[in-house]
């Protein structure tokens, strides 16, 4: 048996309340972790009054112990359940915690629909245009929350590459996050330079088209992912434990409710760290205007019509 925190105990029941609510939950019990693919997937063995079954999460469905005796048979067919079952079905975009990064992975969706049908060249030329607006979404939205505070001249909004030097830099500054920046900088300038070529190319393949949303999609997800974790707050490990198991928190406040807030917590000890506010729609920071270099003008007579320029029509 592994070790579980309260609250996760309590969703596991809440789960089975909910999807059996005949059945009464006698013993729960985590008796397996494995992690496939990025994806922590925990196994829960559930007794009951009238019988067993098999819990597993992310997403979380439950198995029938008579239909599966076998633990690792119900956790092969729950990840081929999970790999079978399309992206746009398993998560709304709407409930993902994208924010706000949310119009780069619509860009996203739209080439992985586009993706299922593409069948000539000009198909995989309008997948490569899509993954280049995601990445140049991408490259916007965290322009606005990760501000340019160098005294050099900032890029170019559409350059990719010093966009993403200044955002790996803020990210992930200091020695320590050398490699991990060598990383995300080489799949980010990957990403674009390869749906730049399938954008244009006449020789492209449908392999070329998936190649190039897989790359783009990975580059944008860890990149993305990394912008949030330093928007929010949310550290390396819990500085109360020293535990690895960081979990978002969501929630509003009593003096403002139409505001969402988000802390990092931990699910091994409870500690939590201060709440952020989340915006949908991320807002630019506002830049003080810099003073007139010649004397103000202030003028004195009221302004009380406008005149137009002789022989201008009046209608």
């Amino acid at each position: 048996m592994l070790p579980a925190t309260e609250q996760e105990t309590n969703d596991v029941i809440e789960y089975m309340a909910s999807q059996a609510p005949d059945l009464a939950v006698e013993m729960v019990q985590k008796v397996y972790s494995e992690n496939v693919l990025h994806v922590c997937h925990n196994v829960w063995d559930v007794h009951t009054n009238k019988d067993r079954w098999w819990v597993i999460t992310e997403p979380t469905n439950l198995y029938s112990q008579e239909q599966f005796p076998n633990m690792d048979l119900a956790l092969t067919f729950h990840i081929g359940l999970c790999l079978r079952v399309p992206r746009s079905e398993r998560q709304k975009l709407s409930a993902l915690p994208l924010e706000p990064f949310a119009e780069s992975y619509r860009y996203l969706d739209e080439a992985s629909d586009a993706l299922k049908h593409a069948q000539e060249v000009a198909d995989y030329q309008a997948i490569g245009v899509r993954c280049r607006e995601a990445l140049l979404a991408f490259a916007a939205a965290a322009q606005t929350v990760l501000p340019w505070t160098s005294t050099d001249d900032p890029p170019k909004k559409a350059d990719m590459k010093g966009w993403t030097d200044h955002i790996c830099v803020i990210t992930m500054p200091g020695t320590t996050h050398e490699n991990r920046r060598h990383l995300f900088k080489t799949l980010l300038d990957s990403a674009w330079k390869f749906t730049n070529w399938l954008t244009h190319s006449k020789g492209s393949k449908w392999h070329d088209a998936e190649a190039g949303f897989h790359v783009t999609e990975n580059a944008i997800g860890l990149a993305s992912s990394a912008v949030i974790r330093h928007m929010r707050g949310v550290p390396d490990q819990c500085p109360a434990c020293g535990s690895h198991r960081l979990s978002p928190e969501r929630g509003y406040r009593d003096d403002l409710p139409d505001v969402k807030w988000e802390r990092p917590t931990c699910d091994k000890c409870g500690w939590v760290g201060e709440p952020v506010m989340i915006e949908e729609v991320p807002r630019a920071p506002e830049t003080p205007r810099k003073p007139p270099d010649c004397e103000c003008i202030v003028p004195t007579v009221p302004l009380r019509k406008l005149l137009r320029p002789i022989g201008s029509s009046d209608s």
